[in-house]
C-alpha cells in the first residue's frame, strides 16, 4: 500500500518511513507543501500522512486545496499542534483524522489501516476472497484457515487486489500502488508475482482479464 508522508522534519520523517515500511506501507516522503502537492498529482496512493506546518506550502492550505476539488485521498494529519481549536479546526477543514506528535508509530499503521479500510468501503478489518484471508494488522494471509507465507510483495499484491476486489486493475496501476519513489521495478515484475501467488494461493483467486489485467473475486468458485 503506497502513501505519501508529508513532513519537513528530517529526523522525524526519516523514522516516519522507515517505521511505516517496516508495517507494510510504501512511502513517498515530500518535504514541502508543494513538493506534496506535486506528488499527490503524479501518484495514486492510499493515504497521506500530512504535517501542517510544512514550509513553501502549508498542510492547512494542502488539505484545503486538495478537498476543493473534491480529493477524496484519506487524510491523516500528524503535527505538533495539539490544541482542541486546532483538532476540531483540522477535522472541519476535511482531515479524516487527527494525531498529536510524538505519536506512537503502531498507532499511526493502525490509523492508516483504518483510513485506508473505510475509504475503500470495508467494514471488517480482516479481507476475504472465498477461502483466503488476509489480515493487514498482522500481515497473515491463510488458505482455509491454515497460514500461508508469503513474501512482502506477494502480500502487498494481494492486499491491494483484495481492497479492490471485483474490480480489475492494470499491470501499470499495480506497479504505481506497490512501488515507492527510486524502487526498481521489473518488466514482467507484477506478472512473476501473480504467478507466485497462484501457485501458493490457487490458479482461481486471481483472474487475468483479457487486455485489461488482474482482479481478485469475493468468491473465486462464481
Amino acid at each position: 500500500m503506497r502513501i505519501l508522508l508529508a513532513e519537513d522534519d528530517a529526523l522525524l520523517g526519516d523514522a516516519l518511513q522507515v517505521g511505516l515500511r517496516q508495517a507494510g506501507f510504501d512511502v513517498d516522503w515530500a518535504r514541502d507543501g508543494i513538493a506534496a502537492e506535486n506528488a499527490l498529482a503524479d501518484a495514486p496512493y492510499a493515504a497521506l500522512v500530512l504535517d501542517l506546518g510544512l514550509p513553501r506550502r502549508s498542510g492547512d492550505e494542502l488539505l484545503a486545496r486538495l478537498r476543493a476539488k473534491n480529493e477524496r485521498l484519506p487524510v491523516l494529519i500528524l503535527t505538533a499542534r495539539d490544541g482542541v481549536d486546532d483538532r476540531i479546526r483540522g477535522l472541519d477543514s476535511g482531515a479524516d483524522d487527527y494525531l498529536v506528535k510524538p505519536a506512537d508509530l503502531h498507532e499511526v499503521a493502525a490509523r492508516l489501516r483504518a483510513l485506508v479500510r473505510r475509504a475503500r468501503g470495508e467494514a471488517s478489518p480482516k479481507l476475504r476472497a472465498g477461502e483466503i484471508g488476509l489480515d493487514p494488522a498482522s500481515r497473515e494471509v491463510t488458505l482455509r484457515g491454515v497460514p500461508v507465507s508469503l513474501q512482502p510483495r506477494e502480500f502487498a499484491l494481494l492486499h491491494e487486489l483484495l481492497l479492490n476486489a471485483g474490480r480489475a486493475l492494470s499491470r501499470e496501476q499495480l506497479e504505481e500502488r506497490l512501488y515507492a519513489w527510486g524502487e526498481e521495478v521489473g518488466s514482467n515484475a507484477v506478472e512473476v508475482h501473480v504467478h507466485r501467488l497462484r501457485r501458493k494461493l490457487g490458479p482461481n483467486v486471481i483472474r487475468t482479464v483479457r487486455g485489461v489485467g488482474y482482479l481478485v473475486v469475493r468468491d473465486p468458485r462464481g
